[in-house]
Protein backbone atom coordinates (compact mmCIF):
# COMPACT_ATOMS: atom_id res chain seq x y z
CA UNK A 1 0.00 0.00 0.00
CA UNK A 2 3.23 2.35 0.52
CA UNK A 3 4.41 2.42 -2.56
CA UNK A 4 0.93 3.57 -3.88
CA UNK A 5 0.87 6.71 -2.33
CA UNK A 6 4.24 8.62 -3.72
CA UNK A 7 3.17 6.98 -7.17
CA UNK A 8 -0.21 8.81 -6.39
CA UNK A 9 1.62 12.10 -5.68
CA UNK A 10 3.92 11.66 -8.30
CA UNK A 11 0.77 11.71 -10.73
CA UNK A 12 -0.97 14.51 -8.90
CA UNK A 13 1.59 16.44 -9.51
CA UNK A 14 2.19 15.70 -13.09
CA UNK A 15 -1.33 16.66 -13.52
CA UNK A 16 -1.09 19.97 -11.76
CA UNK A 17 2.10 20.60 -13.59
CA UNK A 18 0.12 19.85 -17.12
CA UNK A 19 -2.35 22.49 -16.46
CA UNK A 20 0.26 24.86 -15.87
CA UNK A 21 2.64 23.68 -18.34
CA UNK A 22 -0.06 23.26 -21.67
CA UNK A 23 -1.56 26.58 -21.79
CA UNK A 24 1.62 28.62 -21.62
CA UNK A 25 3.26 26.38 -24.00
CA UNK A 26 0.02 26.88 -26.31
CA UNK A 27 0.11 30.76 -26.22
CA UNK A 28 3.87 31.09 -27.02
CA UNK A 29 3.91 28.86 -30.06
CA UNK A 30 0.55 30.74 -31.00
CA UNK A 31 2.35 34.07 -30.44
CA UNK A 32 5.60 32.44 -31.77
CA UNK A 33 3.86 31.40 -34.96
CA UNK A 34 2.11 35.45 -35.40
CA UNK A 35 5.12 37.20 -34.97
CA UNK A 36 7.14 34.05 -37.67
CA UNK A 37 4.35 34.81 -39.85
CA UNK A 38 4.23 38.70 -39.91
CA UNK A 39 7.74 38.89 -39.99
CA UNK A 40 7.81 36.62 -43.91
CA UNK A 41 5.07 38.40 -44.82
CA UNK A 42 6.67 42.49 -44.60
CA UNK A 43 10.51 41.41 -45.41
CA UNK A 44 12.67 43.68 -44.51
CA UNK A 45 15.91 42.02 -45.77
CA UNK A 46 15.95 43.46 -49.32
CA UNK A 47 16.03 46.99 -47.96
CA UNK A 48 17.95 46.61 -44.42
CA UNK A 49 20.34 44.15 -46.44
CA UNK A 50 19.93 42.02 -43.40
CA UNK A 51 17.68 40.46 -41.14
CA UNK A 52 15.87 42.02 -38.08
CA UNK A 53 13.33 39.62 -36.32
CA UNK A 54 10.04 41.82 -35.65
CA UNK A 55 10.75 43.95 -37.93
CA UNK A 56 7.96 42.85 -39.85
CA UNK A 57 5.43 42.91 -36.61
CA UNK A 58 6.71 46.93 -35.61
CA UNK A 59 5.92 47.68 -39.75
CA UNK A 60 2.80 46.19 -39.73
CA UNK A 61 1.72 47.83 -36.70
CA UNK A 62 3.07 50.92 -38.13
CA UNK A 63 0.76 50.54 -41.42
CA UNK A 64 -2.15 49.63 -39.14
CA UNK A 65 -1.89 52.69 -37.18
CA UNK A 66 -1.71 55.06 -39.82
CA UNK A 67 -4.28 53.45 -42.12
CA UNK A 68 -6.57 53.92 -38.55
CA UNK A 69 -5.53 57.79 -38.66
CA UNK A 70 -5.88 58.18 -42.44
CA UNK A 71 -9.25 56.52 -42.38
CA UNK A 72 -10.42 59.27 -39.10
CA UNK A 73 -8.79 62.29 -40.75
CA UNK A 74 -11.71 64.41 -42.30
CA UNK A 75 -9.34 65.00 -45.46
CA UNK A 76 -8.73 61.55 -45.96
CA UNK A 77 -11.51 60.04 -44.85
CA UNK A 78 -13.23 60.16 -48.03
CA UNK A 79 -10.85 57.88 -49.93
CA UNK A 80 -11.89 54.95 -47.29
CA UNK A 81 -15.13 55.71 -47.87
CA UNK A 82 -15.19 55.01 -51.01
CA UNK A 83 -13.60 51.99 -51.06
CA UNK A 84 -15.63 50.66 -48.45
CA UNK A 85 -18.80 51.68 -50.64
CA UNK A 86 -16.90 49.89 -53.64
CA UNK A 87 -16.58 46.74 -51.65
CA UNK A 88 -20.15 46.76 -50.00
CA UNK A 89 -21.40 46.47 -53.27
CA UNK A 90 -19.24 44.23 -54.85
CA UNK A 91 -20.77 40.38 -55.24
CA UNK A 92 -19.19 37.91 -53.24
CA UNK A 93 -16.59 40.25 -52.29
CA UNK A 94 -19.40 42.11 -50.53
CA UNK A 95 -20.15 39.06 -48.38
CA UNK A 96 -16.71 38.19 -47.15
CA UNK A 97 -16.39 42.42 -46.78
CA UNK A 98 -19.06 42.60 -44.66
CA UNK A 99 -19.32 39.77 -42.59
CA UNK A 100 -15.16 40.12 -41.62
CA UNK A 101 -15.93 44.04 -40.87
CA UNK A 102 -18.84 43.29 -38.61
CA UNK A 103 -16.96 41.03 -36.45
CA UNK A 104 -13.93 43.07 -35.71
CA UNK A 105 -16.19 45.33 -35.20
CA UNK A 106 -18.00 43.48 -32.78
CA UNK A 107 -15.08 42.79 -30.59
CA UNK A 108 -13.07 45.95 -31.00
CA UNK A 109 -14.83 48.93 -32.19
CA UNK A 110 -15.61 51.69 -30.49
CA UNK A 111 -19.33 50.27 -30.86
CA UNK A 112 -19.24 46.67 -29.43
CA UNK A 113 -21.67 44.48 -30.59
CA UNK A 114 -21.38 41.30 -27.56
CA UNK A 115 -22.04 44.25 -24.71
CA UNK A 116 -25.54 42.84 -23.65
CA UNK A 117 -24.81 39.60 -22.08
CA UNK A 118 -28.16 37.56 -20.70
CA UNK A 119 -29.35 34.14 -19.97
CA UNK A 120 -31.99 32.57 -21.74
CA UNK A 121 -34.41 29.64 -20.72
CA UNK A 122 -34.32 27.79 -23.69
CA UNK A 123 -37.76 26.25 -23.24
CA UNK A 124 -40.35 27.98 -21.41
CA UNK A 125 -40.82 27.16 -17.72
CA UNK A 126 -37.59 25.29 -17.76
CA UNK A 127 -34.61 26.30 -15.24
CA UNK A 128 -32.45 25.13 -18.02
CA UNK A 129 -30.76 28.23 -19.62
CA UNK A 130 -28.21 29.34 -21.92
CA UNK A 131 -25.83 32.59 -21.92
CA UNK A 132 -25.33 34.82 -25.11
CA UNK A 133 -25.27 38.12 -25.72
CA UNK A 134 -28.13 40.41 -27.71
CA UNK A 135 -27.39 41.56 -30.80
CA UNK A 136 -30.62 42.69 -31.82
CA UNK A 137 -33.08 44.31 -29.80
CA UNK A 138 -35.81 44.48 -31.95
CA UNK A 139 -36.72 41.92 -35.34
CA UNK A 140 -39.82 43.74 -36.90
CA UNK A 141 -38.42 43.13 -40.27
CA UNK A 142 -39.05 40.10 -39.66
CA UNK A 143 -42.38 40.14 -38.11
CA UNK A 144 -41.34 39.11 -35.00
CA UNK A 145 -41.92 42.20 -32.90
CA UNK A 146 -41.50 40.55 -29.51
CA UNK A 147 -38.15 38.35 -30.53
CA UNK A 148 -34.54 39.59 -29.78
CA UNK A 149 -31.25 37.53 -31.31
CA UNK A 150 -29.13 36.56 -29.06
CA UNK A 151 -25.71 35.18 -30.13
CA UNK A 152 -24.25 32.29 -28.32
CA UNK A 153 -20.60 31.05 -28.46
CA UNK A 154 -19.53 28.22 -28.36
CA UNK A 155 -17.07 26.80 -25.81
CA UNK A 156 -13.61 25.88 -26.79
CA UNK A 157 -14.93 26.93 -30.49
CA UNK A 158 -14.44 30.08 -32.90
CA UNK A 159 -17.92 29.71 -33.88
CA UNK A 160 -21.22 30.20 -32.19
CA UNK A 161 -25.02 30.19 -33.04
CA UNK A 162 -27.88 33.30 -33.03
CA UNK A 163 -30.81 31.82 -31.20
CA UNK A 164 -34.59 33.82 -31.48
CA UNK A 165 -36.07 33.69 -28.35
CA UNK A 166 -39.43 35.59 -26.63
CA UNK A 167 -37.94 38.58 -25.00
CA UNK A 168 -39.85 37.25 -21.76
CA UNK A 169 -37.32 34.57 -21.85
CA UNK A 170 -34.58 36.33 -21.67
CA UNK A 171 -32.91 37.73 -18.47
CA UNK A 172 -30.05 40.36 -18.31
CA UNK A 173 -26.87 39.68 -16.38
CA UNK A 174 -25.11 42.05 -13.94
CA UNK A 175 -21.56 41.27 -14.95
CA UNK A 176 -18.64 42.67 -17.34
CA UNK A 177 -19.36 41.32 -20.69
CA UNK A 178 -15.71 40.24 -21.63
CA UNK A 179 -15.56 38.13 -18.36
CA UNK A 180 -19.22 36.32 -19.44
CA UNK A 181 -17.49 35.68 -23.11
CA UNK A 182 -14.36 34.21 -21.19
CA UNK A 183 -16.80 32.33 -19.27
CA UNK A 184 -18.77 30.98 -22.05
CA UNK A 185 -15.52 30.28 -24.57
CA UNK A 186 -13.61 28.27 -21.83
CA UNK A 187 -16.69 25.96 -20.95
CA UNK A 188 -17.35 27.95 -17.77
CA UNK A 189 -14.16 27.25 -15.88
CA UNK A 190 -12.65 30.24 -16.60
CA UNK A 191 -12.22 33.67 -14.26
CA UNK A 192 -14.72 35.52 -12.00
CA UNK A 193 -17.92 36.87 -13.32
CA UNK A 194 -18.37 40.18 -11.09
CA UNK A 195 -20.67 42.85 -11.49
CA UNK A 196 -20.84 44.76 -15.12
CA UNK A 197 -18.89 48.25 -15.03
Amino acid sequence: MTPRRPLRALARYFLRGLIVVVPIAATAIAVRWVFVEIDTWVNVEPLLNRRIPGAGIVLTAIAITLVGFLASNFATKWMFSALEDLLEHTPLVKLVYSSLKDIMGAFVGEKKKFDRPVMVALVEGSDVATIGFVTRGALEELGLANHVAVYVPQAYNIGGNVIVVPKGRVKPLDADPSKVMAFVVSGGVTGEIGPGS
